[in-house]
């Protein structure tokens, strides 16, 4: 009889600013995220469902949490990535993370949690990204997904899917 695999349910977004800029938090170690060898992952914002929230109230709380942003109505669920892997999660076995396309004005990210509150979680800051540092990046921080390159371009185009994309690692 295979294991059962228990996974985190997290969610995400993909906020993208008029300039075509996109917000990520920088995850430092020790972070699930963040692999052995290597200290800081840039990720979209977000984080777990809480037990009887839904993916869309969870999207809200943490971007407000995180970001300061505030969501009104139902962005589209552009990504899909599941990540197995002991330890990525605390008490799981991995990780379900489903992104949602928010389109904002630039802003200047200052969530409701205090720094201490966002060290607690391992976020050590938020950045604006342009796609093509994003794409040109050869210095020692990871993204994730790793290659969140090529499903962000297709974002910035307007390609939005119908059904969400599967993203690898």
């Amino acid at each position: 009889m295979p294991a059962i695999v228990k996974l985190r349910q997290a969610v995400r977004a993909v906020i993208l600013a008029d300039d075509e800029g996109v917000l990520l938090c920088r995850f430092s170690a020790p972070h699930p995220a963040v692999p052995t060898g290597a200290t800081v992952v840039w990720a979209a914002p977000g984080g777990g469902v809480e037990p009887g929230e839904s993916p869309l109230a969870a999207l809200r709380r943490e971007l407000h949490e995180e970001t300061g942003l505030v969501v009104d109505g139902d962005p589209p669920h552009v990504w899909h990535q599941e990540v197995v892997a002991a330890g990525h999660a605390d008490g799981y076995d991995g990780v379900v993370n489903d992104y949602f396309l928010v389109r904002t004005p630039l802003f200047d990210p200052r969530g409701a949690l205090s720094d201490a509150e966002l060290a607690a979680e391992h976020i050590s800051g938020l950045r604006w990204w342009r796609h093509s540092e994003i794409a040109g990046y050869d210095g020692p921080d990871l993204f994730s997904p790793r290659d969140i390159a090529s499903p962000l371009a297709a974002l910035i185009a307007g390609d939005i899917p119908t059904t969400p994309v599967r993203l690898g690692l």
